[in-house]
């Protein structure tokens, strides 16, 4: 493989490792009120490919309630 394959492959896959990393982290830390379905669900779809977490942070998270406090 080319060195400028390498870097592409190398790249996306720290991103794709990192993506998933993330969205363990939130469903981890996150209630289960503001998880659209099943955390167990969202944990196994994060292992597809990059998909999966890109899709657990768009339609997996419920907005979290603003206090007036914070507004």
């Amino acid at each position: 493989m080319s060195g400028r394959k390498r870097f592409w492959v190398v790249s996306f896959s720290m991103l794709e490792f990192g993506l998933k990393l993330l969205a363990w982290r939130d469903l981890a830390r996150r209630p289960a009120q503001q998880i659209n379905g099943r955390k167990a669900a969202w944990f196994a779809a994060t292992f597809v490919n990059t998909f999966g977490p890109i899709a657990y942070f768009i339609f997996g998270r419920r907005p979290a309630a603003v206090s007036p406090a914070h507004r």
